[in-house]
């Protein structure tokens, strides 16, 4: 059962013999509550074991003389090797962004991998890069304690509902020894000095915070013990903390709140200021709710749409008939005169109608006479894109003489992000500056544009970064948050302008449309190669990526590469040994708005992989599970494989019509596989019936975060997998609601899940788009599996 309140009877077990003495497959257990509350101290003597790999950088600290304990960790470029990126050192980064230039000079966009040899990936991932990006400003990262008592730790990054500021709120009062209910982690706004360290994304935030979160609470702890011991004239070395307070031997005891001033004045403390070791942790790796659950079932959470920004006036947009249409004429006359209409502003994208109520503004948009110009693609249809897609590969080249080939295509559809809450975006612009509110995920990018858009300097135009209720790519783009901007210009007032789903379904960003092609060269009972074709519609990274690599050293004009291909490199790769693996992109350009979904590049290639995977395997006689795991190149990878086999009884005997499906995945640091059982005796309707899901992300810091988050993308391969994909007819898209746009309702999810996640074994991974792509693969294996055709076009029921 989910969030572990029962796993099964053991299946037959895994069809192939373990590694010598792997890892239990088991939950990560909740830390014992049998050691003291404290389990810091300040006497050197009493630190335990070394600390895991984070405890190895030293953290230098800048404090502020104020009622407050202000403190930011700053991590020392010359310390140890670093816990969270394998590859964030100057170093490191120059090396593999030569390795990614040598690649581009060889002329693939991504590399051949040598038989047994590591990809690009296996080196430097997109993470790596991030993070190496982020670091000459992750010490900008502040933690104020505060006289109330309160931990306040202000997250330059955006919490859309996966359950970012309830881990770091975690890992702030892990090393506190604070209550976790005195820890507040409210949005940073917009700050341009933080550079390439305020963008969400890649799974990359827990893996970039981790050890700077940790820093600036231990540096802020030891100072707290400090301005304790002075004031009551003790050794510091004979405090403990706990339950936010400072406590003595004899029993006094400071909260944190009475000791912020002091602290606030400590240059030096007198104790270490380094993160716990791996076996103190009370809190980390417990499961835990929420902090925000209950304002989120109460109503109590502010969302865009919540915020009474004073003056802002509710606003909707007609917008053209085709994609990127434009305003041919326009009779506003009748939504002028009607009740509560407030104005009529014309902008690139369409005609704003601003009224007292959003029930207003809509009826007079409807009102509008309006005729469009078609957009760029006015004569395009889904099957005209996957032709230009189909055309844009290479030919493969002959195979070689006296060996095996299995080729296979497949065709992926566009897909929505569809978040739950629509685009909302706040605009105040005035003459000399302006001021916005809505969920951002690359806020400084959005802040520099929209500054462009205005005229104004940068710091003339403040972004506040709101909640979001869902992204899955989609906020990294701030399409919203612009055209608020020009319409708040051209009325000269402030607006509240919500996007409706149907502008959001059919002009805003949706997954590229893809075609793979693919060639495994097999014999003699050997995998020989592996070519991977994949062409696309392009997708658009205008949201700070290509910068953020740029400075990490991947200097894309010199290497050759486009931001696509430079993503493509650091996030793709075959993880099984498949002789000499070549995988090349190939992006066919479309005036439409695209955008990175919920594992970019992998929901894609490595379904299309693990399917050919599932086919060779049956063509060489062999077990699907048992296939993979032979050729597997990780340890943890095998683990996760050898467990969802034994928990989901891999093997056993299923109805005519039923079958089980099995798909494996690595990225971000993560590995997840998931097993299946699908019912296909209905082909119009298929239906997953039962999931078994494990995965190995190094630490994990709240398992019921990790299990929703793997939920979650079971439900993203049920759906793009069966039933959910958008057209494109003559150059506008079909669906414009949940009603035909057919995600995965709860009828849909199976009344079965169980998740089995490996204890730890290193810094924490990245697991937000770990899971759809073995998710979707599992589920077009069952499917397969089931009706005993292979499916070639995705979704299978569009």
């Amino acid at each position: 059962m989910l969030n572990g309140v029962r796993d099964p009877a053991p299946g037959p077990g895994p069809p192939c013999p373990p590694d010598p003495a792997p890892s239990p497959a088991r939950r990560v257990p909740p830390i014992s509550t049998s050691v003291a509350p404290s389990d810091s101290t300040g006497h050197p003597g009493d630190a335990g074991p070394p600390a895991e790999p984070a405890g190895r950088r030293r953290f230098l600290t800048y404090l502020l003389a104020a009622p407050t304990l202000t403190v930011a960790a700053r991590l020392g470029l010359d310390a140890a090797e670093p816990a969270s990126a394998r590859a964030a050192t100057p170093g490191a980064g120059q090396a593999a962004a030569q390795a990614v230039h040598a690649a581009a000079a060889a002329g693939s966009a991504a590399p051949p991998q040598l038989l047994g040899l590591p990809g690009i990936p296996d080196i430097v991932d997109l993470g790596d890069a991030m993070i190496l990006a982020g670091l000459p400003t992750s010490h900008l990262l502040v933690l104020e304690l505060t006289p109330a008592g309160r931990a306040v730790l202000y997250l330059p990054r955006l919490e859309v509902g996966q359950g970012l500021t309830t881990a770091i709120a975690m890992l702030v009062a892990e090393e506190l020894d604070a209550r976790l209910t005195d820890v507040d982690v409210p949005l940073s706004d917009g700050r341009p000095e933080l550079l390439f360290n305020q963008l969400t994304g890649g799974s990359n935030s827990i893996r970039s915070l981790y050890d700077p979160v940790r820093g600036a609470a231990a540096a802020a702890r030891a100072r707290l013990v400090t301005a304790a011991a002075r004031r009551w004239n003790v050794p510091a070395t004979t405090l403990r903390t706990a339950d936010s307070a400072v406590l003595a031997p004899d029993g006094r005891r400071l909260g944190y709140g009475d000791l912020a001033a002091d602290a606030a004045a400590i240059s030096a403390p007198a104790v270490p200021a380094v993160p716990k070791a791996a076996d103190r942790l009370r809190l980390v790796g417990r499961p835990t709710g929420r902090i925000d659950a209950r304002d989120i079932v109460t109503g109590r959470a502010k969302y865009t749409g919540d915020l009474q920004i004073p003056g802002a006036v509710p606003t909707v947009v007609a917008r053209p008939t085709t994609v990127n249409g434009t305003l041919k004429s326009l009779d506003a006359s009748a939504a002028r005169a009607m009740p509560g209409v407030l104005g009529v502003v014309q902008v690139p994208s369409g005609v704003a109608v601003l009224a007292e109520t959003f029930d207003q503004a809509l009826k007079a948009r409807d009102a509008l006479r309006t005729t469009w110009n078609p957009g760029p693609v006015a004569g395009l249809s889904t099957d005209d894109v996957r032709s230009r897609l189909r055309a844009a590969h290479a030919p493969f080249l002959p195979p070689p003489l006296l060996a095996q080939h299995l080729d296979a295509e497949f065709d992926f559809a566009f897909v929505n992000h569809a978040p739950m809450e629509v685009l909302t975006a706040i605009a105040d612009v005035r003459p000399n500056r302006a001021e916005l509110w809505f969920a951002a995920q690359s806020p400084i990018v959005a802040q520099q544009t929209i500054a462009a858009e205005l005229g104004l300097p940068q710091n003339a135009v403040t972004v506040h970064v709101v909640r979001g209720g869902g992204s899955f790519g989609r906020r990294l783009f701030f399409d919203a948050a612009l055209e608020a901007a020009r319409i708040s210009k051209a009325a000269g007032r402030p607006v509240k302008l919500m996007w409706t789903r149907n502008d959001d379904m059919r002009h805003g960003r949706m997954r590229p449309a893809s075609h793979h092609r693919i060639r495994a060269v097999y014999g003699l009972d050997h995998v020989l190669g592996w070519e991977h074709r994949a062409a696309g519609v392009q997708t658009d990274f205008g949201h700070g990526l290509g910068e953020a690599l740029t400075a990490a050293g991947y200097n894309l004009p010199l290497a050759g590469l486009t931001t696509s291909e430079a993503f493509f490199l650091l996030t793709e790769k075959n993880p099984y040994d498949v002789g000499v693996p070549v995988q090349l992109l190939a992006e066919v350009p479309l005036e439409l708005h695209t955008g990175s979904w919920r594992s970019v590049y992998s929901g894609t290639v490595r379904v299309s992989d693990e399917i050919v995977m599932d086919e060779l395997a049956r063509r060489m006689g062999q077990d699907e599970v048992a296939f993979r795991r032979a050729r597997l190149r990780s340890a943890a990878g095998r683990t996760v494989l050898d467990t969802v086999a034994a928990k989901g009884g891999w093997g056993r005997p299923m109805p005519p019509g039923q079958a089980q499906g099995v798909g494996y995945h690595e990225e971000n640091g993560g590995t997840a596989a998931y097993l299946v059982e699908l019912d296909a005796t209905d082909r119009a309707d298929p239906r997953v019936t039962k999931a078994v899901i494990a995965a190995d992300v190094g630490r994990v810091i709240n398992p019921t975060g990790l299990e929703a988050q793997l939920t979650g993308a079971l439900v993203d391969g049920i759906s793009v997998i069966l039933q959910a994909g958008n057209h494109l007819d003559n150059g506008a898209f079909r669906e414009g609601s949940y009603g035909d746009f057919h995600y995965a309702r709860q009828r849909h999810t199976p009344p079965v899940v169980e998740i089995h996640l490996m204890p730890p074994s290193g810094p924490p991974g990245g697991a937000g788009e770990l899971g759809v792509p073995a998710a979707s693969a599992a589920v077009a294996n069952a499917y397969a599996r089931a009706t005993g055709t292979s499916p070639r076009s995705f979704p299978v029921n569009f």
